[in-house]
């Protein structure tokens, strides 16, 4: 995801921070502890503003996290 040409909505800063979390979603993710769902953040280094996208996860990394969970 590239966010080269950012600018932040609340206050038209341009410089940004990103980070990226996992979360649990659905019930059977949630009773075995998988995190199923990624996310990316881009955080306005001015007034902290944040929005998050949805990322693309990979089955197999799924699957790797229930393991070493």
């Amino acid at each position: 995801m590239q966010h080269q040409n950012w600018k932040c909505p609340k206050c038209g800063n341009e410089q940004f921070e990103t980070d990226q979390f996992q979360a649990t979603g659905g019930m059977f993710a949630k009773i075995f502890d998988v995190q199923n769902k990624k996310f990316s953040t881009v955080t306005c280094d001015r007034c902290q503003y944040t929005e998050i996208y949805r990322a693309a996860t990979g089955s197999l990394g799924n699957v790797f996290d229930f393991f070493t969970s």
